[in-house]
């Protein structure tokens, strides 16, 4: 480590210090020969304190751009999303999936109800086009059946106590299990819940705008024991 300088009068190097750090330069000096002073440690230190503070600014960059443009994360509440989501879960949702294409048969997304001011967890059913009609437990989309393999095992458990799924409930609109809509509009969503029974969807609210949707779950990350990648249609 360098040696600090003697200080004179007036914060300046004494003429004697000058004179032997000189005189010490030059005899050691070899003819052709320069000599490179030593870095200045404080100048180092400030470097590496400049090197973490742009690391820390570009780590919280990325974070703001992460939580606000491309992932952001959800707690479920409520029962509506049964059995395949439940109250106090944890989701990651991606918010820059439907700013490349538009929502497809059974994703689940989350969108934003302006009138009641919160955010809904839903299945999509319908796209724009489409004409959806419930027949029982039975999808038609514009006349075609179509499975529905996340509803499997409740509409099996139904069947066993011979009750039909898609029947009235408390938060219900299926009349006698049956359900029809006109054409779904350009640029809007049929979304119901899962829990069929217990949902405030599509079938109370009406069509979601795209411009309600914020994105689609797409990770359960908590509880830990439930981590997994959420199953689409």
């Amino acid at each position: 480590m360098d040696q600090p300088h003697r200080l004179g009068e007036n914060g300046r190097p004494s003429d004697e210090t000058t004179t032997n750090l000189n005189e010490t330069r030059t005899s050691e000096q070899k003819e052709g020969e320069t000599i490179t002073p030593p870095p200045k440690q404080g100048g180092k230190a400030q470097k590496e304190v400049f090197e973490w503070v742009k690391a820390l600014a570009i780590a919280a960059l990325l974070v703001i751009v992460i939580r606000y443009f491309l992932f952001a994360p959800f707690i479920v509440d409520g029962p509506s999303m049964e059995p395949n989501f439940y109250t106090g879960e944890r989701l990651i949702v991606n918010k820059i999936i439907y700013d490349i294409r538009q929502p497809k048969h059974g994703e689940v997304v989350v969108f934003h109800v302006p009138e009641e001011n919160r955010d809904f967890i839903k299945r999509v059913i319908g796209v724009p086009g489409d004409k959806v009609k419930y027949d029982g437990d039975n999808l038609y989309i514009n006349g075609e059946k179509v499975e529905e393999p996340y509803l499997k095992e409740s509409i099996e458990a139904a069947k066993a106590k011979g009750e039909i799924f898609n029947s009235q409930g408390s938060e219900s609109n299926f009349p006698n299990g049956n359900f029809q809509t006109d054409i779904v509009p350009d640029d809007t969503i049929l979304a119901f819940g899962d829990n069929r029974r217990n949902s405030r969807d599509s079938r109370m609210i009406g069509y979601v705008s795209d411009k309600q949707i914020i994105g689609r779950a797409d990770v359960i990350f908590w509880p830990m024991s439930k981590i997994t990648f959420v199953k689409h249609g």
